[in-house]
């Protein structure tokens, strides 16, 4: 099941008897019906035909009972952005880093705040395991380990 924008904004209420959910900082612009876009933490360029990475704005935190699928947002693919892996598993917590390859014909701008990417939130069903990988409390952009 994907979670909708009423559930998601439930889901962030710290009283929220299922498990929390954190998407900080939170701007209700960033709201969709069906997902959040998550932002830019800085200004960056992104060169044609180059692997970029890029950090999320947000620090997430996912509870044991949802997993986050990453998508590129539309306007970004018009452009011609294509984004490396996607998914985010229960139980990590960090800022994203972002793969962004440039298969335009121009050079990209992403300014601060800019939304580049949404985040599809999934329920888990009798999940056991929490996320405990080298990724875990990440800050900025972080390389491949």
């Amino acid at each position: 099941m994907i979670l909708s924008a009423p559930e998601i904004e439930r889901r962030l209420n710290p009283d929220c008897a299922a498990g929390k959910l954190v998407i900080t900082p939170y701007g209700s612009e960033c709201q969709q019906p069906a997902s959040y876009d998550l932002r830019a933490a800085g200004n960056m360029v992104l060169e044609r035909s180059v692997c970029t990475l890029v950090p999320t704005l947000e620090w997430v935190e996912l509870p044991m009972d949802l997993a986050g699928t990453l998508r590129c947002r539309s306007s970004m693919g018009r452009r011609g952005v294509l984004l490396g892996a996607g998914f985010v598993d229960p139980g990590f917590r960090g800022q994203l880093t972002l793969c962004l390859t440039n298969m335009g014909a121009d050079t990209l701008t992403i300014q601060k705040n800019d939304r580049i990417v949404q985040l599809v939130l999934h329920e888990v069903r009798e999940g056991s395991r929490l996320y405990a990988g080298r990724y875990q409390d990440s800050k900025g952009v972080v390389g491949a380990k």
